[in-house]
C-alpha cells in the first residue's frame, strides 16, 4: 500500500473514483488538475477536504518543488472523447503527449515507486478493423493507423506515443500501463454513449435515436476499473507491465444497451435506427488474460446493476437543459 499517491486529472471521472478508493485504503492523495475539464461540483467539494489539490497545466513542465515525492503516480490527465478528437485533434495530440513528457520528466527527478499510465482500447481498433487481429483483442495486437488524416486518430496516436515514452523512459520506477475499455459510471460527463442515452431518456426523447444499433461493446463499471488499476499498479517486479482493463463478460450492442436503459427508466419510446458515427468500430472486446494472470482480477459489477446506479446518479444530478 502506498503512503502517498499523485493522481493527474484527479478532478475528472476516473480520477475522483480512484481518489476515493485510495483514501479508503489509507493513502494520502494529491490531485493534480488544470480544471479545463475536471469538475468542481459538490462531489469534488466533499472530496477536497480529504486530499491535497494542485492546479497545474501539464502542457507546461511541472516544477520539481511543486509536489513532494510520492510512492505511486496515476497519470490519468488527458483530453478524451470522440467529439473532442474530431473537433480539436491537434490539441488532443499535443496536450496528451506533452502531459506525458512533462510528467515523465518529473518522475525521473523524483523517483516514485510506480507510475500507472491510463491508455485506451482504441489502440487495437485499427488492426481489428483491417482483419489483422481478432477479438477478443490482447495487448500484443499491432497498432495500425489506416488514415492519419482522420481527426479521431489523434487520441489513439497520443496514447501510443505516451505508452512508448513510459515504456522506454521509465528506468527508475515501475511502469504499469492499463488500456481502459469502455469504462462508465456516475459523473462521467456527457461525451459517451451511456450518459448520452440517459440524458435523452430523462428528456423523454421520442423517437429515441440509436446510431449504429448493431455495434457491440463490453462496458466496464468504474469501480471495477479502479480496482484493476490499483491492483496493477501495486504489482511487484521491476519490468514494465501492460494490461487491458475492462469487463469481457457482457458484450452488448447499442440496441440492447438502449433497451436495458429503457427498463431502468420505465419508458418505451419508439426507436429510430441511424448509421453509426464515422470511424466508429463495429465491435470492441478486450482479452483480459493478462490482467487475470497478473492480478487475479475479475469484474464484479454486472451491466444491469451498473446501468441502474449510473442512471440514478444522472437522474439525481440533472444539468440545465441546453
Amino acid at each position: 500500500m502506498a503512503d502517498r499517491a499523485l493522481i493527474t486529472g484527479g478532478a475528472g471521472f476516473i480520477g475522483l473514483h480512484l481518489a476515493r478508493r485510495l483514501l479508503a485504503d489509507g493513502t494520502d492523495v494529491i490531485l493534480l488538475d488544470d480544471f479545463s475539464r475536471g469538475r468542481t461540483d459538490e462531489e469534488f467539494a466533499h472530496l477536497r477536504a480529504d486530499v491535497t489539490v494542485v492546479e497545474h497545466d501539464l502542457r507546461l513542465p511541472l516544477p520539481p518543488d511543486k509536489i513532494a515525492p510520492v510512492d505511486d503516480v496515476y497519470h490519468l490527465a488527458a483530453v478524451v472523447g470522440v467529439r473532442r478528437s474530431n473537433e480539436m485533434p491537434a490539441r488532443v495530440l499535443t496536450t496528451n503527449i506533452l502531459a506525458t513528457v512533462h510528467l515523465l520528466d518529473w518522475c525521473t527527478r523524483t523517483s516514485p515507486r510506480s507510475v500507472f499510465l491510463s491508455s485506451t482500447s482504441e489502440i487495437a481498433d485499427g488492426a481489428v478493423g483491417l482483419g489483422l487481429a481478432t477479438l477478443p483483442a490482447g495487448e500484443q495486437v499491432p497498432y495500425v493507423l489506416p488514415d492519419t488524416r482522420l481527426p479521431r486518430a489523434s487520441y489513439s496516436l497520443s496514447k501510443v506515443v505516451s505508452e512508448t515514452l513510459m515504456w522506454q523512459g521509465g528506468h527508475d520506477f515501475r511502469v504499469r500501463i492499463g488500456r481502459y475499455h469502455n469504462v462508465y459510471g456516475p459523473r462521467m460527463g456527457y461525451s459517451h454513449v451511456i450518459p448520452q442515452f440517459i440524458e435523452r431518456l430523462l428528456a423523454e426523447e421520442n423517437p429515441f435515436r440509436i446510431h449504429g444499433a448493431h455495434q457491440t461493446r463490453a462496458f466496464c463499471h468504474v469501480d471495477d476499473a479502479v480496482a484493476a488499476t490499483v491492483a496493477l499498479t501495486g504489482l511487484p517486479g521491476a519490468g514494465p507491465l501492460l494490461a487491458n482493463i475492462g469487463n469481457d463478460r457482457e458484450e452488448t450492442d447499442a440496441r440492447d444497451l438502449a433497451e436495458r436503459l429503457f427498463a431502468v427508466a420505465d419508458r418505451k419510446p419508439d426507436v429510430e435506427v441511424l448509421p453509426p458515427p464515422p470511424g466508429s468500430p463495429d465491435r470492441r472486446l478486450p482479452d483480459l488474460t493478462a490482467l487475470r494472470g497478473l492480478a487475479g482480477y475479475e469484474p464484479r459489477i454486472d451491466l444491469d446493476t451498473g446501468l441502474r446506479r449510473t442512471y440514478e446518479w444522472y437522474a439525481a444530478n440533472r444539468r440545465e437543459p441546453r
